[in-house]
Order: C-alpha cells, then structure tokens, then sequence
C-alpha cells in the first residue's frame, strides 16, 4: 500500500510537469521562436496544399461528370438519329398508294401477283437501303398483314396483339416499345427477341382520325451496340440504354455490373448523377433521358477510375508539401538558435548577476535589439553599482539623523516636565481652574502625540478630545456644553488619531460660536448596522451652513482637495469666518478625509449633513479594528 502511495504521487508529480510544460511561457524561447516559424511557414504551405488538392479533386470531377455528360449526350443523339429513320420509314409507308389501299381494302386491293410483289419489294427497298431494320410489318383493321420478312405464327389475329394496341392508343404517334416479348410474329431471319427492338405507329383516316392499320418496324439492336460499345468510360467503365420503365435496351454482354444499378433514380429525371455500390463496388452513374425516344443512356463507371488522377496530383502535393516543411523546419531551427543564443548569453550573464557578480559585462558589436538590451543591461549594472554606493551614503546619513532626533526627544519631555511643574504650583497656590488647564494641555499634548504612532486606541482618542473640550470650556464657560457617548465594548477599537479635534473645532469656532446662547456638541461612538464598520459622530446645535456651501464642501471631500498651504498644522482649523464663495474651515476635514481615504480606502471616510438654524453633523465612518489584529 505505500508503495502504491508513492507511485501515485510520481504520477501526480509527472503529470503536473507535463501541465507546466505544455504552458507556452514555460518554453524555452528557442521552442516559441521553432514554433512561430512553423506556423508562419509551414501551417500555411499545408493548408494551401490540403486547399489546392480540394479543388483539384473537384475540377477533376466535375471535368469527367461533364466529358461523361457529353459522350451520353452524342450518344443520344445518334440513337436518336437511327430512330428518326425509323420514325421518316414510317410515314413513307403510310403514304404509299399501294400500302393505303391496302388498309382500306386489305389482300383484295392487289388484283394480281404482280401488284403484291411490287409492293412488297417497295418494303424490301428500305431494309436494303436501311440494314439496321430487321423487318417490317403492315398489318391493316381489319386483321390481314403485308411483309417479305415477317409473317404470323399462328392464325390469331395480329390486331389483338400488345403493340398493336399501342400503336391504336398512340393516335399516329410513332412509338419505340423496346425488346418485343411473347408476340405473335416472327421473321424468317429468325431474330431473338434480345436482338431486335420494336418501333409501331398508327396509320389514321384522315377524315375520320380512326386507325386504318399499324406499321410494325423491328430494329437490329447491333446498331444501338455499335454506336454505346465504342464510346469507353475509363478502362471498366460503359454505358448502358434503358427504356422509360427501367427495362434494359442494350448493356454490356458479360457485364455483371450492367444490370445490378437500381433504376429508381432513372425515373422521373431527365438528368442526374448518383453514386451506388453494385456487386461490391463503389460506382457512380451519370444519366441523361432523351426526349424523342424515351431512352435513358446511363454512363457507369468505378469511383476510384475517377480518383485515381486526383491521387496522382495529391502525391505530388505531398511530395512537394513535404520536402517544404523539411526545409521549413531547418531554417525555423537554424533561425531560432541564431537568435535565441545570444539572449540565452545575455541571461546566463544575469544569473551570475543575481549570484552576486556585479562587474561582469556583456560583449558584443551587435547592432540589433539584442545589442542595445545587452548596453542596456551594461548601463543598468553600472546604475545598480552608482545605487548601492549612493544608498550606502543615506543609511550612514539616516543612522545621523536618527541619533539627532533621538537627542530632540529631550524637548517634549522637558515640555511635560515644565507643564507638570506649572499644574503643581497652581494647584500650591489655590489657582485650581488654571492647574485643570494646564492638566488638559499636558494630556492635550502627551495623548496627541502618542509616541510616533498613527493608531491609538478608541479611548486615547476620547480621551485627548475631552481634554481640548475641558480646555475650550475653560474659556467659553456656559456658552459650549458637551457629550461623549461611547458603547462600552467599542474603547479598546484602534482608529487614526486626531480625528475628532478638528471637527469639534470647526463646530465650536463656526457653529456654537456664531450662534446666540449656549450651545451644545454631543459625540457618540457606535458600530454601523451591521457592524461593517465603526460611525464617529459630532452634532452641534450651532449656526448651520446653506446648501451651496455644504454641496461645496461635499464636492471637496469628494475630490480629496486639502488647502495648498500644506505647512499648517493638522489640527489648526480656519478660525476665520468664511469668506463668500469659499470653504472655509475645511482644511481639518479635509485632512481627515485624506488621511482616512489614504489609509482605509474609498469606502470610509466623513459624511456631513447640515442645516441653517438647526445645527450640523459629521459622521467618520472608519473601519474596525481589534487590537489583537493591528500590529503595531
């Protein structure tokens, strides 16, 4: 178990490393400068190769989706142009004299052998002329036939036949039907029903728009073989016919991939390109329906044909992008280390600084920023020296001044002593009031003082303003009257000393003075709702102020403006009246206010309220502070 122990905390060690490390100001700056040449160099010569094989790679699609859209479209075209044929052969027939009679008047109409025969070799001449047609058949309403290649197999009457009724419910619009299935015909060729394809349209009466008869026309599918079969997509690729239900025309012999593609995107779409797996291949088909025949070619041909240019391409990209970054990583080195050497000098040289050497100098006619920090840093060592022998000089200097003032001690002694002695002599002569004045001094002075220090207690605070108040009672007599309340735990608080003295002046000299008859100052000490923090308060019942000069005032101690004559004590109110426009008496507020602002921050500090006739309060807001927590 401890050992488990002190495995996890190696792994928690190592792992706090690796966090540290991966922090990019922990670098070395070799490290940072490697990394900012990559990323300038190197990042952007991927990404412009990764951008460049995108768009090869969708040029080179788009090339062979159009080049194959075109080969299905010459395609089409010639299929088309075969049909046509097909489709003029037709309307030569129909208009025969011979073949219209015919279909009027069936096998009556040829009144001898002769007549038949010239007829049938009119037929003869467009399978002679056209060796794509396999045969033609006439086949008049009212169910006799006309043909020197094709003939019925049975005695059922061919007007009952599939194409037939096609052909009557397309009202004379020619027709491809596609590989004839199960019919009663045949020719003496002997075609397969795979080798052919059927084309038929009604002949109509003019007049009367009814179907005389129906011309059947057999096309050799050989011809539609020879014009897809030498069109190549790739090497395995083809193309393939299908009619408007989807059934195969014409495909590939021996192709296993020919009829394995779904049709259903066939239907439905003049155009398209859809990619589908057939026997375990990725293929994509390319289509395009032409409007004259129906016929849908479809070009089929293996995706990774396609690719296999783009990979050619993308090899050189990478071939290229590689032997880039090669030489990208060995001019980010080279130029990380020429830079990053002479500031790994310039701080090995600040190490030995640190361990004590300071005459140690740095070398180097470098013209760039390296240079001018190492003059820099020769500079700054011979500051630091002229600095350490300059601060030597003024602690030799301060250790005199020390001794000087520690011989000026004497004189507030000797004031006490001299204070003490007057009380004594007073007090020896019966002059009881003047020995309490002297006392209140003495305290005034001793307490005000407090040894050098700028936090007192509560109580020495209390303590030396009712000791100015007894003094200023002394003179005034019944005119000032005075509290001070306290909260019995609050005495032991520490505070800023000197805080109550010029506030309790300005209301003497500017409130209690100015008004008619006796006044009165009452101070109170207590802890703010909440106890956040600790409220001085001093009311007078005195002369007040007007609001313009109290927004004054106000906007004074808001702003932290002291008078500039910054040589006049700290408890030495304005004794003047005010004079119009000014702040007088403000310098003792103000001084408070800084002092608390300095010492405590924005959130203490004196707030003040007054009115004219009814007297004025100022509230300190200072914060607590326990003896144990302030250490002197």
């Amino acid at each position: 178990m401890p050992n488990s122990g002190g495995f996890g905390k190696r792994a928690g060690g190592v792992l706090a490393a690796f966090i540290r490390w991966l922090e990019l100001n922990n670098w070395p700056i070799r490290y940072k400068y490697i990394l900012l040449f990559a990323m300038i160099g190197i990042v952007p010569a991927v990404c412009l190769g990764l951008l460049i094989g995108w768009a090869v790679g969708a040029t080179v699609d788009k090339q062979v989706n159009e080049h194959t859209a075109q080969l299905i479209g010459n395609v089409n075209e010639s299929l088309d142009n075969h049909v046509s044929n097909v489709q003029n052969i037709t309307y030569f027939i129909a208009f025969n004299p011979d073949i219209q009679r015919f279909l009027d008047e069936g096998s009556a109409a040829f009144e001898s052998e002769q007549r038949l025969y010239e007829t049938k070799r009119f037929l003869q001449g467009f399978t002679t002329l056209y060796p794509e047609i396999a045969g033609i058949l006439v086949v008049s309403a009212k169910g006799d036939y006309l043909s020197n290649e094709m003939y019925a197999r049975t005695d059922r009457p061919l007007t009952e036949e599939i194409w037939y009724r096609e052909a009557v419910d397309g009202k004379g619009i020619f027709r491809m039907l596609g590989h004839p299935a199960g019919r009663n015909v045949t020719s003496h060729a002997n075609y397969k029903d795979d080798e052919v394809v059927s084309a038929v349209r009604a002949v109509l009466d003019p007049d009367t728009q009814r179907p005389d008869g129906v011309v059947l026309i057999d096309l050799k599918l050989r011809v539609i073989a020879e014009t897809v079969r030498d069109v190549r997509l790739g090497k395995s690729g083809f193309l393939t016919v299908v009619d408007a239900s989807g059934d195969t025309i014409y495909a590939p012999r021996g192709n296993a991939d020919a009829a394995g593609f779904s049709r259903e995107p066939l239907l439905g779409a003049d155009s398209g390109v859809f990619t589908e797996e057939v026997q375990g291949k990725r293929m994509q088909l390319i289509f395009q329906k032409s409007s004259f025949t129906g016929w849908t070619t479809v070009g089929v041909f293996p995706l990774k044909e396609s690719v296999r240019e783009i990979r050619h391409i993308n090899a050189y990209l990478v071939s290229f992008v590689f032997l880039l970054c090669l030489l990208g990583i060995a001019a980010s080195y080279y130029l990380s280390h020429s830079i990053s050497r002479p500031i790994v000098q310039l701080a090995s040289f600040m190490r030995k600084v640190e361990e004590g050497n300071m005459n140690i100098r740095y070398i180097s006619k470098r013209q760039d920023e390296v240079g001018m920090l190492g003059r820099s840093f020769n500079t700054m060592l011979a500051q630091i020296n002229r600095l350490i022998g300059q601060v030597g000089e003024e602690q030799r200097l301060k250790r005199e001044a020390e001794l000087r003032s520690l011989q000026a001690h004497i004189q507030p002694h000797f004031l006490y002593n001299t204070l003490d002695t007057i009380q004594w002599l007073a007090r020896k002569d019966g002059a009881v009031e003047a020995a309490e004045v002297v006392e209140s001094l003495s305290r005034l002075f001793r307490i005000g003082l407090s040894k050098g220090k700028e936090i007192v207690p509560l109580q020495s605070e209390i303590d030396h303003i009712e000791s100015y108040l007894r003094i200023q009672k002394t003179r005034y007599k019944d005119k000032l009257n005075y509290s001070i309340d306290v909260e019995a735990e609050l005495p032991e608080l520490q505070v800023l000393k000197i805080m109550l003295q010029p506030i309790v002046e300005n209301a003497i000299y500017h409130g209690i003075k100015e008004r008619r008859g006796p006044g009165f100052i009452r101070i109170r000490a207590e802890l703010e709702q909440g106890r956040r923090a600790l409220l001085l308060i001093v009311e007078d019942d005195g002369k007040g102020m007007p609001a313009d000069r109290l927004d004054a005032l106000r906007r004074m101690l808001d702003n932290g403006a002291l008078r500039q004559d910054r040589e006049e004590p700290a408890f030495a109110a304005d004794l003047n009246a005010p004079s119009p426009g000014s702040t007088g008496g403000s310098y003792g507020l103000a001084n408070v206010q800084e002092r608390l602002r300095l010492s405590f921050g924005e959130h203490y500090g004196i707030a003040l309220e007054s009115e004219i006739g009814r007297g004025t309060k100022v509230t300190i807001r200072h914060p607590i502070i326990r003896k144990e927590a302030y250490a002197e």
